[in-house]
């Protein structure tokens, strides 16, 4: 069974950075990244779409770059300018399936998931 497995959460200052890590026991076609702040849904924030194509959504968009390193089965989350409403436990998600292009930011197109990391945000 796949295994994910995220890291370089934290604490900074609004207007701080972070570069989060997801690494995977075995190559994945999709992985994405999610967020869940307390007493919300699970939003989908950065998608892998194909070597060369994300998918960002419009709350990070700007802010938050997703990309792949496919030699080590890992994806990674920079995000920047970070504010207090980013503050939420971050997951990695994973999916061999291909669902269509609308599902990619979708909890429920992922069958495969991290632990979850915190990452907060002081203002």
């Amino acid at each position: 069974q796949g295994q994910l497995v995220e890291s370089g959460g934290g604490s900074v200052q609004s207007g701080g950075s972070l570069r989060l890590s997801c690494v995977a026991s075995e190559f994945f076609a999709y992985m994405t990244w999610f967020r869940q702040a307390p007493g919300k849904e699970r939003e989908g924030v950065a998608a892998i779409l194909s070597e060369y194509n994300t998918m960002v959504a419009e709350s990070v968009k700007g802010r938050f770059t997703i990309s792949q390193d496919k030699t080590k089965n890992t994806i990674y989350l920079q995000m920047s300018d970070l504010k207090p409403e980013d503050t939420a436990m971050y997951y990695c998600a994973a999916s061999q399936i291909n669902r269509g292009l609308a599902t990619r930011l979708q909890a429920s197109a992922y069958e495969y998931w991290g632990q979850g990391i915190q990452v907060t945000v002081s203002s």
